[in-house]
């Protein structure tokens, strides 16, 4: 018979890789009770994703690990495209000083080291429960509670909870409850993923991503922190995949590296996909990260779209749990990311196919001409779909800047996991609404605080911005009356405070309760 583990709870975050460690941990910061399963029964030992952006360590800022992060992360140089006789065709260069979000645009790690940073401070929240060795092997849905049934320790049990997040990849099992239904973008390809660490420097392979576009050989190096590095291979239709990652490593690196130069770490065949789920919702259940869409790995993107994932998604199952909303707010949650997933898994696709061109100039010229005549690759930033933002104000919709504090530091780490308003001085002194905005819980910033306030709000064409926890621009405004209106648009949202603060370097610590 099923054994019934202690719930109910809020949310039931089903798969922990980085996806759902994010998301537990942003829920747990909003107070929530939640129960993370995970099938195996430790991190995954072997590389997997190597990129994250400056979007994502802020995330990471507000969790309270941005400086672990960074500690064993490396800032990424950029992306070179070169042909079949090494002569450049696309430059990326990634800039070296801290970018708008606070952090640097581009970083390199190594992904068991990024889940065991966040999977530890989870060990620190009293309101989550993690079960490893926990696989889910059915999921149930009633009018008040969702039900997960799960194996573990070779017995079954069960589990309720108010929401069910998949967050457990490719073949999710909670997607299978949601749709069987997916956009493809077309591109499918088998690559040999081969990790290796090597055994002395070896500068003559540079820091640059390197995307080799070759007809017949396209491959990419990627430069890791430390001596790691990867090279992705396509193999197109050759068969024996298995016998192919053994035997033939070693031929394929050839121009680079000999078998004395590093060790193999890992060495795999992947399928490359770009597809997007149709329904990222039914009822009580959810998905995130690869279970709600695939990218090829050309722009390094996919962990990141999971992550953003997790952050546009944990405020609004907390307004809905905490805070009474009608749950169908939560159909934002994919209106809103489903357009900006879908710009970036675009963009890797045209990536993918100047890399496998065989006419490399052509499919330059047709993806990535700027309006100058030049061809160039930049960083995109796309517009959220529509969903909490207004949709009449230009800059909404967009990520906003973060700040520095003029005592030091960065301003989400006094924001917290919250709404926030930034207001200039002249307006903020003719506005008599800072009380009741304060009291729903918003942050509302003095511009005496922060550094470059005059000049993001010029940038922005206003004299007051409103930023949503996940630090997407809610609205703008210029006079007290429609000030009054964005606070009164504005969700109430705030992370509990508890246990936690955040100290200005955006790191979490704990604190007694009541101490905040």
């Amino acid at each position: 018979m099923p054994c019934e583990r202690r719930g109910p709870y809020d949310v039931a975050v089903v798969g922990f890789g980085p996806t759902g460690a994010v998301l537990a941990n942003l829920l747990g910061l909003c107070g929530l009770r939640v129960v993370v399963l995970e099938r195996a029964a430790d991190i995954h030992r072997q590389p997997r994703a190597v990129h994250f952006d400056g979007e994502v360590m802020r995330i990471f800022q507000t969790i309270g690990v941005a400086d672990r992060v960074a500690a064993v992360s490396r800032v990424n140089a950029g992306m070179r495209f070169v042909d079949p006789d090494g002569r450049l065709i696309l430059d990326w260069p990634r800039p070296q000083q801290v970018g708008p979000q606070g952090w640097h645009p581009s970083y390199r790690f190594h992904q068991p080291d990024l889940e065991a940073i966040l999977r530890d401070l989870l060990h620190t929240m009293p309101n989550v429960d993690v079960l490893m060795g926990a696989d889910a092997m059915s999921i149930d849905q009633g009018q008040q509670l969702a039900t997960v049934t799960y194996r573990e320790d070779q017995r079954q049990h069960t589990l309720a909870a108010s929401y069910v997040v998949g967050c457990d990849g490719a073949r999710s099992l909670v997607r299978e409850r949601i749709t069987d239904r997916a956009e493809d973008l077309g591109f499918h390809e088998r690559w040999l993923v081969v990790d290796l660490l090597l055994r002395k420097d070896r500068p003559i392979l540079g820091d640059f991503t390197i995307q080799y576009c070759h007809p017949q050989a396209p491959a990419t190096y990627v430069r890791g922190p430390g001596r790691r590095r990867r090279w992705e291979i396509s193999i197109g239709d050759l068969p024996d995949t298995h016998a192919l990652a053994r035997r033939h490593i070693w031929h394929r690196l050839a121009r680079w590296l000999t078998p004395s130069d590093a060790d193999v770490e890992r060495a795999a065949v992947y399928t490359f996909h770009s597809v997007i789920a149709s329904s990222w919702r039914r009822g009580r259940l959810l998905i995130a990260g690869d279970a709600a869409h695939q990218s090829p790995p050309f722009m390094g993107q996919g962990m990141c779209a999971g992550i953003r994932d997790a952050a546009n998604l944990a405020w609004k199952l907390a307004l809905c749990i905490r805070h009474g909303h009608d749950d169908a707010l939560l159909d934002t949650y994919q209106s809103e990311r489903h357009p900006h997933v879908r710009a970036f898994i675009k963009r890797a696709v045209d990536l993918g196919r100047l890399v496998n061109a065989s006419d490399s100039e052509a499919a330059l010229k047709s993806a990535f001409r700027q309006p100058d005549g030049s061809y160039r690759m930049t960083t995109i930033a796309p517009r959220l779909g529509p969903g909490l933002w207004q949709s009449d104000c230009p800059a909404a919709g967009h990520i906003s800047r973060q700040l520095l504090l003029k005592e030091g530091g960065r301003s989400d780490g006094l924001v917290g996991y919250a709404t926030s308003l930034l207001v200039d001085g002249s307006l903020l002194a003719r506005w008599e609404g800072r009380a009741d905005a304060v009291k729903k819980g918003i942050h509302v910033w003095q511009s005496a605080e922060l550094h470059g306030v005059a000049g993001y709000l010029a940038e922005l064409g206003t004299r007051a911005v409103s930023i949503r926890p996940d630090r997407y621009v809610h609205g703008t405004a210029n006079e007290p009356a429609t000030l009054d209106a964005l606070v009164k648009d504005l969700p109430p949202i705030r992370a509990s405070a508890s246990r936690w603060r955040t100290c200005p370097t955006g790191e979490v610590a704990t604190c007694a309760p009541g101490s905040v």
